[in-house]
């Protein structure tokens, strides 16, 4: 019988774990044929797209409810390739509000799930634990505190690290990047990294025009604002209209990685971009901005100390975090400035970055712990 897996992720970061997990695979499955919602990473690595994932990327309680019938129609369309495929095993990875409900329909076609980045349960939505326990027969775990709360919560869940500790690196120095993007040496650089999705950046950008001006009007800097690769292509310069417009930011794209390195501080939307940036011990600021109403009913749902995803891994405050409200223009001026007046204090920063990269870091490669792990729950199933 040939061997088919279904492959589900819908953000951009679960498009890069899953189709390293499914180059990781084909070293030692070659006859395997992959199929389900995958993102360009993912149908590069020869995974046939039977949805798109960047059909899902939407962020927040509220903003998702207008797409929820698009959204509905990719699960269904998702579900019915299961159902007339018939699979030998799952791998789902991230989106839990999506792959969740996917993962319930696999469960009565007797599919068996792998979970690649478990939900993030320990901080809010407890409630899906229930369903996760029923649902998932692996649970690979990228943050190290995971392991220990699912197994208690009686989900079979393994710590693999984190599998940027393997991908992220600086493709240049940072002479090389001055050089390159004509920036002014002996000016300290200021990386502004707003998010990669429309919607996130739109409620991010005024605050981050005006903390670029205030920091300008301080001190002679260079600053750069960095974009997801093909991101203009997909969505046009005019998201960035207002910021360029008499504003001395210059856009890059698709270096990321190069800019965080360069960068003296950065300031730096909250999410998987904060990891990357703190594995280049790359000094930062974090801030997020979601709808208020998404702000007012979900705030009141997380249950952890910090909201920056750097802070929870160092369980202390090691960056600052601006969450809505406090996202100023003032409050991100004020601390990039504050980092930058402080050779002591972005010094520290870094020490304890590199201590949350430790924390990261699995001796054997995360992709082959988590094959390894794919190819006995296959024969468990078999």
């Amino acid at each position: 019988m040939d061997l088919k897996i279904l492959v589900s992720a819908g953000e951009s970061s679960g498009d890069l774990y899953a189709s390293g997990l499914v180059e990781a695979l084909r070293e030692r499955l070659p006859a395997a044929e992959f199929f389900g919602c995958a993102g360009p990473r993912m149908q590069r690595a020869g995974v046939r797209a039977v949805v798109d994932a960047s059909s899902l990327s939407v962020v927040g309680l509220f903003e998702v409810i207008t797409h929820i019938p698009r959204i509905y129609g990719e699960f269904r369309k998702l579900c019915e390739a299961a159902e007339r495929e018939r699979p030998q095993l799952a791998i789902l990875t991230d989106s839990p509000d999506f792959n969740l409900r996917v993962a319930r329909r696999l469960k009565r076609l007797g599919i068996p799930v792998v979970y690649l980045v478990a939900p993030q349960v320990w901080a809010w939505r407890k409630g899906r634990l229930p369903a996760m326990r029923k649902l998932i027969d692996r649970l690979l775990c990228i943050f190290p505190f995971e392991e220990e709360f699912f197994r208690r919560n009686g989900i079979h869940a393994d710590y693999i690290g984190h599998p940027l500790t393997r991908l992220v690196k600086a493709g240049v120095s940072r002479t090389e990047f001055f050089q390159k993007h004509n920036l002014a040496e002996g000016r300290p650089l200021i990386g502004v990294l707003p998010g990669s999705r429309p919607g996130e950046i739109a409620r991010h950008l005024e605050p981050l025009r005006d903390a670029v001006a205030r920091i300008g009007a301080d001190r002679q800097a260079n600053f750069v604002l960095g974009t997801p690769l093909g991101f203009e292509a997909k969505f046009g310069r005019g998201v960035f209209e207002r910021l360029l417009t008499g504003s001395p930011i210059q856009i890059v794209e698709g270096e990321t990685w190069d800019l965080a390195a360069s960068s003296d501080v950065l300031l730096v939307a909250s999410g998987t971009v904060t990891v990357e940036a703190a594995l280049l011990g790359a000094p930062m600021v974090t801030f997020y901005r979601v709808s208020g109403w998404s702000w007012t009913f979900g705030r009141h749902l997380v249950d952890v100390p910090h909201l920056s995803m750097v802070n929870l891994i160092a369980e202390n405050a090691v960056v600052p975090e601006l969450m809505q409200n406090e996202m100023t223009g003032e409050r991100l001026a004020g601390e990039a400035l504050r980092l930058l007046d402080d050779r002591r204090r972005r010094d520290q920063m870094r020490l304890d970055l590199e201590r949350v990269a430790a924390r990261l870091w699995r001796e054997q490669d995360p992709m082959s712990l988590a094959a390894a792990i794919v190819l006995d729950t296959l024969k468990r199933k078999s």
